[in-house]
């Protein structure tokens, strides 16, 4: 007696609860649907969550960003993916547009956490055996989890808004710190080798989301800057570089993140600073109250249905990024 089976693969979308926008778009370009939820959270602030159809040997793929309050969106994504697990769901992918906790991942003194490596630790435990992330801090938080990670790049789409409206005869790329610099070179070539400066800054260890800009290194007079980095939290730093790029004499200011965390006071500081846009991109949900007049915000939706159809048709992922990813 012999038994055959025809089994497909079937790919199933799930959404937290902390930015469903970015999941319909997702799903929209995938032409599927976000899987039908039931999701609350108890008087004691305990999170319960059920998915309404079977995921028995499916290849799920799990999105949560990690916007403010951002320990209670971890936990709900490690139980909707504990839920997967125990539901027998065949492969479980964590897609963090925003990843939690990127900042820590190394220790700068001791008795020091590195919270990064626990976040993988967490996601791994829970039965995560993928991670589809955007823009992370640092390139080795990659290795952090023991599994596959894809890491996907915004910069595509950012460089392209810029060449558009504003083209690369008098563009300058400026890194906010030496330390991205090497992102700065790979902006630079995006727009047809634009030359590059960044700003010297100093931080105090002791003191989080306060930074001192000093000065410019590099050409910036008459050139319109942009001024890159990957996440934005109280606008502090980017505020202050705009200011020091003006009194270097530079043209229109334009600030490129793929990160908007926004948080207070960003909105006030990012409007006020001497921008001329603000670009970021939908990784973390930006509602009315961050919102300003002279930001843009551009839909990661279509990177990532490309990422999710690659993984789950086991394409190539690095190929949506001519191979240098």
């Amino acid at each position: 007696m012999s038994m055959t089976t025809d089994v497909q693969k079937n790919l199933m979308l799930f959404s937290g609860r902390a930015h469903p926008e970015l999941a319909e778009a997702v799903a929209q370009q995938l032409d599927v649907e976000v899987t039908p939820q039931t999701a609350r959270d108890f008087a004691n602030g305990e999170i319960f969550v059920r998915f309404e159809e079977s995921v028995r040997g499916s290849d799920a793929f799990v999105m949560q960003s990690c916007p403010a309050p951002m320990n209670h969106w971890i936990m709900e994504m490690l139980i909707m993916i504990d839920a997967l697990k125990r539901g027998s769901a065949k492969r479980i992918t964590a897609i963090l547009p925003f990843y939690p906790y990127a900042r820590q991942d190394k220790k700068h003194r001791g008795r020091e956490p590195i919270s990064a490596r626990l976040i993988a630790d967490l996601l791994k435990t829970a039965g995560a055996d993928r991670i589809i992330t955007v823009d992370l801090h640092t390139d080795q938080i990659q290795g952090f989890f023991d599994g596959p990670v894809d890491h996907m790049h915004a910069q595509g789409q950012l460089a392209e808004y810029v060449r558009a409206n504003y083209g690369t005869d008098n563009i300058c790329v400026v890194s906010p710190d030496a330390g991205r610099v090497k992102v700065g070179e790979k902006w630079a070539d995006a727009l047809d080798g634009a030359p590059m400066a960044f700003v010297h800054k100093t931080r105090d260890p002791d003191v989080p989301n306060q930074i001192k800009s000093n000065r410019v290194v590099g050409d910036v007079a008459g050139k319109t800057c942009v001024l890159i980095d990957d996440m934005i939290d109280t606008g502090g730093t980017i505020a202050g570089a705009v200011t020091v790029l003006k009194e270097a004499g530079a043209g229109d200011v334009i600030i490129a993140t793929t990160h908007g965390v926004f948080s207070e006071p960003a909105a006030t500081r990012l409007a006020a600073c001497g921008a001329k846009e603000v670009i970021a991109t939908d990784t973390l949900p930006i509602p009315p109250e961050k919102q300003f007049d002279n930001l843009t915000v551009l839909s990661m939706a279509p990177l990532l249905a490309q990422t999710i159809r690659e993984v789950f048709e086991n394409g190539s992922v690095t190929s949506l990024f001519n191979g240098s990813a």
